[in-house]
């Protein structure tokens, strides 16, 4: 049976028109599954511009990629009809980060819920769809008494951010695609959001997307994890391997930009130093060695492959050259794996 979503091989680049020859790589030779019979959190990590909501939008058909193919229930989205890309786009759906973007503010938060039942025919009826939505908003910690009849500025970012959560919720999807879902949310109402999301593979059999910068929520609630930089994977596998224990010298900045509760040890005191050459987008060798402390004279020669550095975990880094080397087309094999063990 085909991957219920899948990303082979996938390149996307930007510019490279006829006046400008030059292109941006936001995202270089990426391969991710989703299977179907294995609902999971799928963590998609890295600083600011390291491609992330890039692949988001790939994965939700917002943007052609310029390499490579997304497919769904086997089938590329370019290629699909009409029909096919109907049910697309109900099974797969969004979490976007800034809440309030979403809304009319001249509208009540009603119509974000009851416009998909309405545009998929969710509901035979007015109550049959009321219904639906009331389950759905329950489903998320919110009352739908206090909830419906507001308009957005009466609600709190993280009621705004639930209704979001409900509404794809309404759709029944297969996959969600959360891009920093609780970054515009105070912390004290992340955990409330994350716990809902959570529910979703656990309860619901919803397979989740979750991309993020900041690992101390990757932790709490991913499976695996993809951590990229510069647009391509540096180290991924069983999410609790990545971030207790990097192995790529990136991996290992941005745990350490986490702040730890921890008296005698100063935040970002093992910060990496960058090289004395110019942080620059290169076509050979690694992306991350003009920051890298451990650079070698390889790290600037030769593209570097994926090393197995253990059963459940491969990095893109030479420093482990003395372990297998793992093809990256296998990088969703790998995933897949860990999904098993955790079902």
């Amino acid at each position: 049976m085909a991957p219920l979503l899948e990303a082979e091989k996938v390149t996307k680049r930007f510019g490279g028109g006829f006046l400008n020859r030059q292109s941006t790589v936001a995202l270089e030779n990426l391969s991710l599954t989703i299977d179907d019979a294995y609902p999971s959190v799928t963590v998609v990590a890295g600083e600011s511009g390291s491609g992330k909501t890039t692949l988001a939008r790939l994965l939700l058909g917002m943007t052609d990629p310029s390499e490579g193919q997304i497919r769904y229930r086997g089938k590329a989205l370019a290629q699909m009809s009409g029909k096919e890309r109907h049910r697309f786009r109900r099974e797969v759906q969004a979490i976007f980060q800034d809440p309030f973007e979403v809304y009319n503010p001249f509208h009540k938060v009603d119509r974000v819920l009851t416009t998909p039942v309405r545009k998929f025919g969710l509901a035979s009826s007015a109550a049959e769809g009321r219904k639906l939505i009331h389950e759905a908003l329950e489903l998320v910690g919110l009352r739908p008494e206090d909830t419906l009849g507001r308009y957005p500025h009466q609600l709190s970012g993280g009621q705004r951010q639930r209704i979001i959560v409900a509404r794809a919720l309404v759709l029944q999807p297969k996959v969600i695609i959360a891009d920093e879902p609780v970054s515009m949310v105070d912390a004290s109402l992340r955990a409330t959001i994350l716990e809902s999301l959570l529910r979703l593979t656990k309860e619901l059999g919803i397979s989740l997307i979750y991309i993020t910068h900041d690992l101390t929520t990757a932790y709490q609630v991913g499976d695996s994890i993809l951590v990229l930089y510069q647009g391509g994977v540096t180290e991924l596998g069983h999410v609790e391997l990545v971030i207790k224990d990097p192995k790529h010298p990136y991996t290992q900045l941005l745990v350490d930009s986490i702040p730890l509760a921890n008296p005698n040890r100063r935040w970002g005191e093992s910060e990496l130093t960058v090289a004395d050459e110019d942080v620059v987008h290169s076509d050979k060798g690694c992306h991350f060695a003009p920051r890298c402390p451990h650079v070698m004279t390889i790290c600037k020669q030769q593209a570097v492959p994926f090393y197995r550095t253990d059963p459940r975990r491969s990095a893109a880094c030479f420093l482990y050259q003395d372990q297998p080397v793992m093809p990256a087309a296998q990088a969703p094999e790998l995933l897949l794996e860990l999904m098993k063990r955790e079902a």
